[in-house]
């Protein structure tokens, strides 16, 4: 009897025991989501900050006005960031999975909404042109309705894909204008988007940009041109083959004004005929000249073209001219069909250089030097 009491007193404690010693369930992991869930009035420049706490995050779906909003996940999985700003007085619906290590998951389900623009800003013009074919020189150019103070956040909510990928850059012009520039020249035939995302992005208090803009452009043929002012010949390859020479008579360079600039010039625009007037001179003035000039190709903003003069007795021999390239008029006609914006023309021979900010004078630069113009890619002073 009293060995039976004892082993019922054993088993009773150890059944005791057992109980004591057992874990409590797994708890599932906590979703925070920022901004929190039926806010009003949210920050739209904070973006959409999503976390998990004792799991990791499985799936983040956010939509506004039924298009998914794009965001990234980090290495460990925890935390999903919006790759860009959120729009102003848009609603945001969001669905987050979050998974335990040895527990249940979690769903969470909410919205929330962004405050209103008081002001806004946006893009005034883009270049190129939305679906233009250009030259493998062509820079891409922004420019603002507003006065840009915060440029790094701006240029943070630039986008240039280009299919295939190339290396490029944004460099501040001034206040209302950004240009993007390839390190090298675009490939022949690339396919090139843009986009601007600047809804959300904050300038005061108050002022956002309220829609991003996309456009697209494709880079056509590789044609380059190379006009030596001291041989008075032009030579333009297409895909690095020679497609036309031309005897060409470049400015006199009595004055600096009359010289034409040496560098890399990019085609700009053209006109068949352009009207060209000499600056700051009056009817009457010594030099004075008012024209009309057939099939002219604009290299920078400092009047320089390659156009059409009938003036052969000066093309491959000599320089008269008052600072443009000239050519025979059917060969000038042929370059005016066949040039693209973007195109790149590099002059020598002369001792007038191209300043970078005359016209696209951008490939004037060279990378590193290019690269001191970008609010995010700085590079250190040269020595």
């Amino acid at each position: 009897m009293l060995r039976r009491a004892a082993t019922i007193c054993v088993a009773v404690l150890l059944t005791a025991a057992g109980c004591a010693s057992a874990e409590p369930p797994p708890r599932p992991p906590v979703v925070h989501v920022s901004p929190a869930f039926d806010t009003k009035r949210a920050r739209p420049d904070q973006g959409l900050v999503v976390s998990a706490k004792g799991g990791t995050l499985s799936q983040v779906l956010a939509y506004v006005s039924g298009v998914p909003v794009r965001g990234t996940l980090d290495p460990t999985r925890t935390t999903w960031r919006s790759s860009w700003t959120l729009k102003p007085g848009a609603e945001y619906t969001v669905t987050v999975k979050a998974a335990g290590a040895e527990g249940p998951s979690t769903v969470t389900m909410g919205r929330f909404r962004t405050r209103q623009a008081a002001r806004s800003f946006g893009l005034a013009a883009t270049t190129p042109q939305p679906g233009e074919t250009v030259g493998i020189g062509m820079p891409v150019i922004l420019d603002f309705d507003t006065p840009i103070r915060d440029k790094a956040a701006v240029e943070r909510a630039l986008e240039v894909r280009a299919e295939p990928p190339a290396e490029g850059a944004w460099r501040w012009i001034d206040d209302t204008r950004a240009v993007y520039r390839p390190r090298r020249f675009w490939r022949p035939r690339q396919q090139v988007t843009v986009t601007a995302h600047l809804a959300g992005i904050r300038l005061a208090p108050g002022v956002y940009g309220v829609s991003d803009q996309t456009f697209a452009f494709t880079v056509g043929r590789a044609q380059t041109s190379a006009i030596d002012t001291r041989t008075h010949q032009m030579t333009v390859r297409r895909d690095g083959r020679v497609v036309q020479r031309m005897a060409i008579s470049a400015g006199m360079a009595t004055t600096r004004e009359y010289t034409t600039t040496s560098g890399v010039h990019l085609t700009m625009d053209k006109g068949n005929p352009v009207r060209m007037i000499s600056p700051g001179r009056s009817e009457g003035d010594p030099d004075y000249y008012d024209v009309m000039i057939d099939h002219a190709v604009r290299i920078s903003d400092s009047g320089e073209y390659v156009h059409a003069k009938d003036n052969v007795w000066a093309q491959g021999r000599a320089n008269v001219s008052h600072g443009c390239v000239n050519a025979r008029p059917d060969q000038a006609a042929w370059f005016y069909d066949t040039s693209l914006r973007g195109d790149p023309v590099t002059i020598t021979g002369t001792d007038r250089r191209l300043e970078w900010d005359n016209g696209w004078g951008f490939w004037q630069l060279s990378w590193e030097q290019w690269l001191r113009g970008s609010a995010l890619r700085s590079a250190p002073p040269l020595p």
